[in-house]
């Protein structure tokens, strides 16, 4: 049995799929249920995806398939003529010299300074697919000088790859003793951790192997040109 916003947002995501042939935004679904932000979308589209209605396809914008169709009662029954209803129809697919986007999730500000808290927002960011490989990424905003050398600028923002394993030299994610994340080069020196800056101007992080956590690995950045 589904909750009535689940029932709600099933039918609302499969009647659009059903008219156009691409899946609503989140706004969309937010205005249509009338709920007060994205984070509510958030959790129905995970609940309708963890019994088996929707399946989120990775690195596509706004990829949602219906693979169980709410019947009037909130009941499901199996998609009509096939187990999915595509996320968009071959016909409507962008012109060729147009870029893919994908939208990912941007979770708020990472130091490339001293140590400072990654905020868990719930905000979207959405990126050219050009810019990223294979793998699940996730954007932060960058707070900070230390990068510079590696041409890394306050206000970018860093596209991650998400991953707990990093090569020595690679410029990773890393969470500080459980409580503040930053971005740095990685290596490993005498059984310890070092992070590396990218400016002559900041010494080295220095710290127990058990004190730091990989939570993904840089792929690329995204920049700003106005304020």
């Amino acid at each position: 049995m589904l909750t009535r916003k689940q029932h709600e947002l099933l039918r609302f995501i499969q009647t659009r799929l059903d008219e156009t042939g691409i899946s609503p935004s989140f706004e969309e679904m937010k205005d249509a249920l009338d709920l007060k932000s994205k984070s509510g979308v958030h959790r129905l589209i995970s609940a309708l995806e963890e019994r088996g209605f929707i399946r989120r396809l990775p690195n596509r914008a706004r990829a949602l398939e219906v693979l169980r169709r709410a019947d009037e009662g909130g009941q499901a029954a199996p998609a009509a003529g096939s187990n999915v209803i595509p996320f968009t129809k071959p016909e409507a697919a962008a012109p060729a010299s147009a870029p893919d986007v994908i939208e990912i999730p941007l979770h708020g500000r990472i130091a490339a300074g001293v140590p400072i808290e990654a905020l868990e927002d719930q905000a979207i960011l959405p990126v050219p697919a050009a810019l990223l490989g294979a793998g699940e990424h996730y954007a932060l905003e960058v707070s900070g000088d230390s990068m510079i050398e590696a041409g890394i600028l306050d206000g970018d923002f860093a596209l991650v790859k998400r991953t707990e394993i990093a090569n020595d030299g690679e410029i990773v994610v890393a969470l500080v003793r459980g409580e503040e994340a930053t971005l740095k080069y990685l290596r490993r020196e005498n059984g310890m951790i070092r992070l590396d800056p990218a400016n002559a101007a900041y010494e080295p992080q220095i710290y127990a192997a058990d004190e730091i956590k990989v939570q993904g690995k840089l792929a690329g950045l995204l920049r700003r040109y106005f304020h």
